[in-house]
């Protein structure tokens, strides 16, 4: 009784700890925008808070908190357009960053910052591929025409890589883990 006394209580922090990423991630996104020269979308804040979400309360209330705090912003910004789109890919974003920090940090306390880099890497690479994708298929852009967002969206993927390995750290020196049992630190 006591052991599922406890994963309920879990499960409650990481539901309320994924609505507060979600909306983080929502004012992150919106709050700091840089228009892409050549395309639809901005440079933002939101993906390193996708990463943090994601290596704090792990992939599936990581996915959840990424993916409505981006599409909410979509919406809130005027890109409707994108909101599904944008559901999904920071979804997948969160997903894969946090299954490999995962991986990481179970063979190893060391590997943590190895599993932050390369789960950010792949998640951002993930984002980069999934808005070619929606941009050139779904919407009908067209795959050359789409290859000018490209650029961009490297740099949104590199942006939210860095900080998002820069303040996973300092978080968890901050005693969060002490407080709230971190997806990765068990």
């Amino acid at each position: 009784m006591n052991n599922d006394r406890k994963m309920t209580r879990d499960n409650i922090l990481k539901l309320c700890f994924s609505g507060m990423f979600a909306a983080l991630i929502c004012v992150a996104t919106i709050l700091i925008r840089i228009p892409a020269p050549l395309g639809e979308g901005y440079l933002n804040l939101g993906d390193c808070f996708i990463l943090v979400a994601a290596w704090t309360v792990g992939p599936f209330y990581g996915f959840a908190a990424g993916s409505v705090g981006s599409a909410l912003a979509d919406i809130f910004a005027g890109a409707p357009l994108y909101a599904p789109g944008t559901f999904v890919i920071k979804g997948l974003i969160a997903l894969t960053a946090a299954l490999i920090f995962h991986a990481f940090s179970k063979r190893s306390g060391k590997l943590r910052v190895l599993g932050m880099i390369l789960g950010a890497v792949i998640g951002e690479t993930v984002m980069i591929a999934g808005y070619y994708l929606y941009d050139a298929v779904i919407l009908g852009f067209g795959f050359v025409p789409t290859l000018g967002n490209v650029p961009f969206n490297l740099i949104q993927g590199a942006l939210g890589a860095v900080i998002g390995v820069v303040l996973m750290p300092i978080i968890l020196k901050s005693g969060l883990q002490k407080k709230f049992p971190v997806y990765s630190a068990r």
